[in-house]
């Protein structure tokens, strides 16, 4: 408690205590400390990423709280830009309390020391002289100034105080290295836009949701000396003067002073298809100077009147494609209808009764991935062009696809490959559609035609019908209707559901006593029903020389029947009544560029410059202070030298004997003590 009678006891307003707090070591490091865990996780989490990427990669979960606090734009986040705010605020109060005392510790030269206090440091040293004081302090002072010290005399009583300072500039460097803390933030304040935030915030701008086709107004940033960081994806052969800031819900759209061509992208790749280097030619036109041309590439940005253009990635420029479409669910023997199409162009196909819509969303040249083939999990392989589509109903409900163009070579045969999910969080099931003997898929859109005709099918399934009443010399007519419905139905359910499909039945329908017999004889009749529909328009052709040739025919037919069934049996979770066969495309690039503008970049220059200069005065340049007391005897001159450093108590040792052997030849030392 304190003692209020007491006039010594000082009492502290509110202001003040807050003014302590605030320049307060203790503070400074939290919020440094802080700083530092904030830069790592901007370091390790990619920030400004598409927001759906982060859903993807993290989930719904942790999405949304990661969204909450503000992880996907570190540095621009509300509690960051507290931080820094308050940083400045407690370095600038620590700077305000501290400087006078620095700076007049940088010029005073101490010379109210007496010779206890010398007596009781570390460093001190004692010795006679037969010159007279005056002198001797004359000669100290002289030769501790050729050793680059400031000295001066101080006349007492009855002896001579010399004091002397080198390193006083050590002091300095405490100023400039907290100055250069408060230049960097506010640097980093400049570069983050608070006024931007604070606009969003205000609903002044607006955040473009990109559900919403229409693009307000308040989207739009015009052109000027704020800080953004802002991406463009620029197609071979266009210009664009808007670039687009990635915000939390949306986008907004950031006009530029200039246009930028891309006239031509260029990219290289490794053996294996993986991308080696990439660059861009550029136009950059303006209404003050003339059109610039330039090429930029992977760390070699482009600065333009305080703007920087990075080449930051690359992406399809809205290719050309031609694609296949072959029925999945028709009975029709016509070919595949031919389809053009673009890159990010959405076309409405009608098929039968239905109405799709297909959205073509990208294209990607090389397709890096493990080798299944082989056993290294490590090596690469590049299968070929592949593109990504949504298929969506009249309802609004899509699927999204990704189909390769190649065929993959899985078990030794060959598959036209599709992904299928429902969602970006969901990873792609695939659906394997076997190459046929031709290199094509005829003969599987044959087969599959044939399961879809009724006529084919009925047919099949009297002559099996037929065939079995008669092993077992039975003419029951109900009987031969029973039979040839259950065969009807089982191509039937396993054309609309699959093996699953028809397992499912064999559980719910049939009684439990009858499961063990009659189910796998309902499977073994599907079996053969579909082995007739097949080998009854077979479009293979077979030899009539070489039994060889024959035999190898027959075994591919084989394979070739298993895997079509296995297919047919995946359809039904395929959820496409087409299959999208990429047949030829017209590759358009596009560039990827980063378009960033940091008015607070001279100023963190600055900062940075400061500290350099502070760091290498604090550490490089230490203060020593020596004194040294003369005193008359009554045969000559006691000598009573002291020294002491702020900084590297162990080299001082060394540099105080070197200066003190100096000082005693100098002044004609006869007796050490």
């Amino acid at each position: 408690m304190s003692d209020d009678s007491n006039p010594n006891t000082r009492h502290h307003t509110l202001g003040q205590r807050l003014f302590q707090f605030l320049g307060s070591m203790d503070l400074a490091i939290t919020l440094l400390l802080a700083l530092a865990i904030a830069s790592i996780i901007g370091t390790v989490l990619q920030q400004n990423q598409p927001y759906a990427d982060y859903l993807i990669k993290f989930g719904p979960f942790w999405f949304d709280i990661f969204e909450s606090a503000g992880l996907y734009d570190v540095y621009g986040a509300s509690w960051f830009l507290a931080i820094l705010t308050l940083l400045v605020v407690s370095t600038s109060v620590c700077l305000i309390r501290n400087t006078p005392s620095m700076i007049k510790d940088m010029r005073n030269l101490r010379t109210h020391v007496q010779s206890k206090s010398l007596r009781a440091m570390h460093h001190q040293k004692q010795w006679s002289v037969d010159a007279d004081a005056g002198n001797s302090a004359t000669i100290l002072e002289a030769t501790l100034s050729n050793l680059g010290f400031r000295a001066k005399q101080t006349v007492k009583s009855d002896e001579i105080l010399v004091s002397a300072m080198r390193g006083g500039m050590n002091r300095l460097g405490y100023i400039l290295t907290h100055l250069a803390i408060i230049i960097i933030c506010i640097g980093g304040l400049i570069d983050s836009n608070p006024a931007l935030k604070l606009a969003v915030w205000t609903e002044k701008v607006k955040v473009h949701d990109f559900a919403t086709k229409t693009i307000s107004p308040k989207s739009y940033l015009a052109a000027g000396t704020k800080a953004f960081r802002a991406s463009m994806i620029i197609a071979e052969g266009r210009s664009s003067g808007t670039a687009l800031i990635a915000m939390k819900g949306g986008a907004l759209f950031q006009r530029l002073p200039f246009s930028i061509e891309v006239k031509d992208f260029r990219m290289e790749h490794y053996k294996t298809g993986q991308p080696k280097s990439y660059e861009t030619d550029l136009v950059i036109r303006d209404d003050s100077s003339e059109p610039l041309e330039t090429t930029i590439s992977v760390n070699h940005p482009l600065f333009y009147k305080g703007y920087t253009i990075y080449q930051s990635s690359f992406e399809d420029g809205g290719s050309v494609l031609t694609l296949n479409i072959w029925p999945l669910n028709s009975s029709a023997g016509s070919p595949p209808v031919e389809f053009e199409t673009n890159v990010f162009k959405n076309s409405d196909i009608s098929w039968g009764e239905q109405n799709l819509g297909l959205e073509v969303l990208s294209f990607r040249l090389f397709n890096i991935n493990p080798d299944p083939t082989d056993d290294d999990p490590n090596r690469q392989r590049n299968f070929g062009p592949s593109f990504d589509y949504k298929l969506r109903k009249d309802t609004g409900e899509a699927l999204e696809y990704t189909n390769y163009m190649l065929p993959i070579k899985r078990n030794g045969r060959e598959y036209y490959l599709s992904g299928v999910r429902s969602s970006v969080a969901e990873p792609f099931g695939y659906l394997y559609l076997p190459v046929d003997i031709d290199g094509g898929l005829t003969h599987f859109s044959h087969f599959l035609q044939r399961l879809h005709d009724e006529n084919i099918v009925n047919d099949i399934a009297h002559t099996m019908m037929t065939e079995t009443l008669a092993e077992i010399n039975n003419q029951d007519k109900k009987l031969e209707q029973s039979l040839q419905e259950t065969l009807t139905m089982l191509v039937t359910m396993f054309v609309e559901g699959g093996f699953a499909s028809v397992g499912e039945f064999i559980e719910t329908t049939l009684p439990e006593a009858e499961k063990e017999t009659l189910g796998p004889a309902y499977l073994s009749m599907l079996r053969e029903m579909l082995s007739r529909i097949y080998l009854g328009g077979t479009l293979y052709k077979y030899g009539t020389d070489d039994p060889e040739e024959n035999a190898k025919i027959q075994q591919a037919e084989l394979l070739f029947f298993q895997d079509a069934v296995d297919a047919v049996s995946s359809l039904s979770q395929y959820g496409s009544p087409l299959f999208l066969e990429l047949s030829d495309y017209e590759h358009v690039e596009a560039s990827g560029l980063q378009v960033t503008h940091s008015p607070g970049q001279p100023i963190v220059y600055l900062g940075c410059a400061f500290l350099i200069i502070g760091v290498f005065l604090l550490f490089y340049l230490p203060q020593r202070r020596f004194w040294a007391i003369v005193k008359a005897n009554n045969s000559g001159t006691d000598v009573l030298l002291a020294g002491m450093s702020n900084r590297n108590p162990r080299e001082i040792d060394l540099f105080f004997e070197q200066v003190a052997e100096q000082l005693e030849t100098a002044t004609g030392n006869s007796e050490t003590r």
